[in-house]
């Protein structure tokens, strides 16, 4: 039996830790002609859940995504989602990351769907529209997301995932969001076998999964992380670590590759390093980013690029095979999900909080509370 009033977040505003609210009272969404009510049994956590919340992504913001900033938010008012999509529609449940089970279909859904394990694409978008990038809705943003009981998803958005699967739904849980958005970087930037590829931010929940797909394609992967973590994101795959604590993170990189030049950069750092960054790619090498953790605002030299024949990529909403691509890797074993720790959603302040400490490699994932057993359970 499907409840009248269902536990989520609310974000009421754009803010610090304060503008998220823990309720128990809100009503459960009922899915419509097309759409699919999902009940809710794991929900990732990503930089872009805080970023939304801080108000970051206005233009007006040019810090990194910092400890201080992320508890207490950048003071901003309106227009916190600046180029991406404007503004958001307050109070929003977020949450991009979304697996669970059909708890209920709209018109035109098969009912047979009725049970199944999913796990949600996170953009919502019409195939047959033309402008479907320019129009794309995000999961959490424009729309109600995962941060809750019970959220509702286009029935193409939520993709049957077996239950003989071996990956927890916590695992599962990583991979809309912070897998796509790997994904999604490195089809954009045609990542083949033979690329020697440097990652930033190589311990975090994208940085993982880029390293997981650059061997997956038969690349060399160099990743830059914290001393501390090298040995478990080598673990992961990378062929070298950099200390990114290292002052000369150029010369590092080309020692680790005996001086060969790299073809590909999947950042997502950015900030002061830019420059340093675009140094190691030799001619005709290709950038492609999905976020500035160390700042957005960096020094170019157009010279750099036109001269060296560089591509550049910036990479958000995903091309439409971005999704059934990573899901079929997955299916290949080409990817293990990397699941630092799970939470009660009703703890998503507290893990927050550890979240912005990046003590942690791979991914946070809130777990909602669970009142039904699973078709699994029933069978």
């Amino acid at each position: 039996m499907i409840p009248t009033r269902m536990a989520a977040v609310h974000l009421t505003g754009y803010g610090g830790l304060d503008c998220l609210r823990y309720r128990t009272d809100v009503p459960t969404p009922q899915p419509g002609p097309g759409e699919v009510l999902i009940r809710v049994t794991a929900a990732g956590m990503n930089n872009t859940d805080i970023n939304t919340r801080t108000g970051w992504y206005n233009s007006g913001v040019g810090d990194g995504t910092t400890e201080a900033g992320g508890q207490s938010g950048f003071g901003v008012d309106e227009g916190g989602m600046g180029d991406w999509a404007g503004d958001i529609r307050f109070p929003r449940i977020q949450g991009a990351d979304c697996v669970g089970r059909i708890a209920a279909v709209g018109q035109g859904v098969d009912p047979a769907r009725m049970g199944e394990r999913v796990v949600c694409a996170p953009y919502i978008y019409d195939p047959e529209d033309p402008d479907w990038l320019e129009n794309a809705g995000f999961l959490g943003s424009e729309h109600d997301g995962s941060f809750a009981q019970f959220t509702k998803v286009p029935a193409r958005n939520a993709i049957t995932v077996e239950d003989d699967l071996a990956f927890s739904d916590a695992q599962l849980a990583t991979l809309p969001c912070s897998g796509g958005t790997a994904m999604n970087m490195m089809l954009m930037a045609g990542l083949k076998a033979g690329d020697v590829v440097l990652v930033t931010g190589a311990s975090g929940g994208v940085g993982t999964f880029l390293i997981q797909l650059t061997k997956h394609y038969g690349a060399e992967v160099v990743a830059i992380c914290s001393a501390t973590k090298s040995s478990e994101v080598r673990a992961i795959g990378a062929d070298h670590t950099i200390d990114r604590g290292t002052a000369d993170h150029a010369g590092a990189a080309l020692a680790a590759t005996q001086g060969r030049k790299f073809t590909l950069i999947a950042d997502v750092v950015g900030g002061e390093r830019f420059a340093e960054y675009l140094s190691l790619l030799k001619r005709g090498g290709r950038y492609v980013t999905a976020g500035a953790i160390a700042g957005p605002t960096v020094s170019l030299d157009l010279r750099t690029l036109y001269l060296k024949n560089l591509s550049f990529f910036g990479s958000t909403a995903y091309l439409q095979e971005t999704f059934p691509r990573l899901i079929e890797i997955l299916h290949e074993g080409g990817l293990k999900p990397a699941v630092a720790a799970t939470r009660p959603l009703s703890d998503i302040a507290a893990a927050q909080e550890a979240f912005l400490q990046k003590h942690h490699v791979g991914s946070m994932v809130l777990i909602p509370p669970q009142m039904e057993p699973t078709r699994k359970d029933m069978a």
